[in-house]
């Protein structure tokens, strides 16, 4: 028997051992050594490690075991990723999900919809689960927007809806909210959603409301009548049950520099010492972006593009038109008037080859050119484009935004997507520097530059104060159980490059992206081809109210 068992034992002297058995596998999936945590809630930084796995933060401090993946972050900062809230990338995501410029910019979550979702009401519950589906590489949710259901009960309509009429709004909005949305968005200066009355517009905000969401509004006026357009959105929340996000606050008027969006700031810090919710979100540019379609006093767009078309081709309702440039006209902003006149409004995207050579010019140099008055111009290269028409328009004053940003309710939001082509300004983008450099830009602008923002409070207004907003559970901060989202930036080089002349230029100094824990950006600006993004849903998914 003795001689059996020293047999056995021999043999098993002689056979391998696992690879597993003489060495601990790594205790981490990823391990950030030796940087500057900002954990995101505005205290000063701490010198630490950052263990994450199975897509969460499980260690901060020092961290003895070994990651699977080991990143150096010594001179760097350590935030969590930067949430986006005011995107546009809802129709780009299905096409291309990798989202680099967003993500080179430091950004891991992206909040879209102003205009609502790319699908209708009945196409949204696929939509989420496509995308979820294909894999994108960051963080995404939807509002879904009161135009969309005036839309399809109404059409393009300039008139209010009856009660049956209303009833339908609702519950296209409250299927909306089952299926995930955020909340309700408007776009009050564009039609259809510039038709809506303010009793309108409460009534449909009662049902996100009810569903745990959230009313984002794209507000009414941003010029001189910027004050009362933030009482209606106010007024809309307050009366609606649910909060306000007035989506890129400014003061979009020459003549008002200085004074009306200090006075706006005052209705909203009003508002919220009565209890209010509401906040709003900017991006740091003097210079907004939108359709050339924006020059048309709205009551052009009844019926829709094909009306637009048929009624600018008049000589009688340009005459009106121009008049009504002057005067101005109930219910439309004159976004001239803010830009202080044609030539503040720059062509970037004429969406017609034979008009192409006219990008980067304004619109009078444009008028002098084809020799015609300018509003003749304008509305002549939004006829001839093969869809929508873009501009930039200058109008917005450097004071002003260093004065807003410092807001404490104010958060940052691109108003701008990801791109379908990164690189290129493709048919579905605007050209403006925003879609690649607006959180580079917060950083070395506002913060290292000029002082204008500290650190801690910039990380803050880019990642816990938006996760707060929208009701984003365990984002937004570096805090042990939160979701591994995390920007890892060298503040001495990190800069935005992209201009109005050259707006698709990548920033620098954003070293590493992490998203639910997973390395997306690596080496300074490498997309690693991760899709780790998560859908995010609304407070009413899969309500059975």
């Amino acid at each position: 028997m003795r001689r059996l068992l020293f047999a056995v034992l021999a043999v098993f002297a002689v056979l391998p051992v696992p690879v597993c058995a003489q060495e601990n596998p790594p205790a981490y999936d990823v391990v950030i050594r030796n940087g500057r945590v900002l954990d995101g809630a505005g205290n000063p930084w701490i010198a630490a490690d950052v263990a994450i796995r199975s897509g969460r933060i499980v260690r901060i401090g020092r961290v003895e075991g070994a990651g699977r993946r080991e990143i150096d972050a010594t001179g760097l900062y350590v935030s969590p990723g930067f949430i986006d809230m005011m995107d546009q990338s809802g129709s780009v995501l299905p096409r291309n999900g990798l989202a680099e410029n967003k993500l080179r910019m430091g950004v891991t979550t992206a909040i879209g919809g102003e205009g609502g979702t790319p699908v209708g009401v009945e196409g949204i519950e696929a939509y989420f689960r496509g995308l979820e589906e294909t894999g994108i590489s960051i963080n995404f949710g939807s509002y879904f927007s009161e135009s969309q259901a005036r839309r399809a009960v109404l059409g393009n309509a300039n008139r209010a809806p009856d009660d049956a009429e209303l009833d339908e709004m609702r519950e296209i909005m409250a299927s909306a909210m089952r299926q995930g949305a955020m909340g309700m968005t408007t776009a009050l200066i564009y039609p259809p959603s510039s038709f809506a009355s303010t009793d309108e517009l409460v009534e449909i905000a009662k049902v996100a409301g009810a569903y745990g969401g959230i009313y984002a509004s794209h507000i009414r006026d941003e010029g001189s009548g910027l004050v009362g357009a933030v009482r209606e959105a106010i007024e809309v929340g307050e009366r609606g049950g649910l909060p306000v996000e007035i989506f890129h606050y400014k003061g979009a008027y020459e003549p008002g520099w200085g004074t009306v969006i200090k006075e706006a700031a005052e209705e909203i810090e009003a508002a919220r010492a009565r209890g209010v919710d509401v906040a709003a979100d900017m991006y740091p540019y003097t210079a907004g972006g939108t359709g050339l379609e924006a020059t048309i006093p709205s009551w052009v767009f009844d019926g829709g593009m094909d009306s637009v078309k048929a009624r600018i081709g008049r000589d009688d309702v340009r005459v009106q038109l121009k008049q009504q440039i002057v005067t101005g006209y109930e219910g439309w902003w004159n976004i001239i008037e803010a830009a202080g006149g044609w030539d503040g409004v720059v062509l970037v995207n004429a969406r017609n080859a034979d008009n192409a050579h006219f990008e980067g010019k304004n619109i009078t140099t444009i008028a002098q050119e084809w020799g015609k008055d300018p509003a003749d111009a304008a509305w002549d290269l939004v006829a001839e484009g093969e869809g929508r028409v873009m501009a930039i328009y200058h109008m917005m004053d450097e004071d002003d935004v260093r004065w807003a940003i410092q807001r404490p309710w104010i958060s940052i939001g691109s108003d701008a997507g990801a791109s379908l082509t990164p690189g290129t300004a493709d048919v579905l983008g605007l050209p403006h520097p925003r879609s690649y450099g607006t959180f580079p830009r917060v950083l070395a602008k506002y913060v290292r530059d000029e002082g204008v923002l500290t650190l801690p409070e910039a990380i803050r207004k880019m990642t816990s104060w938006p996760a707060t907003r929208m009701r984003l559970e365990r984002r937004g901060v570096i805090r042990e159980g939160a979701w591994a989202d995390i920007t890892i930036f060298d503040l001495a080089r990190v800069q935005d490059l992209s201009t109005y002349d050259e707006p698709v230029l990548f920033p620098t100094g954003i070293e590493f992206v992490l998203v639910n824990g997973e390395v997306v950006i690596e080496d300074g600006g490498t997309h690693t081809g991760a899709r780790p993004g998560h859908v995010l849903y609304g407070a009413g998914k899969g309500s059975s109210r």
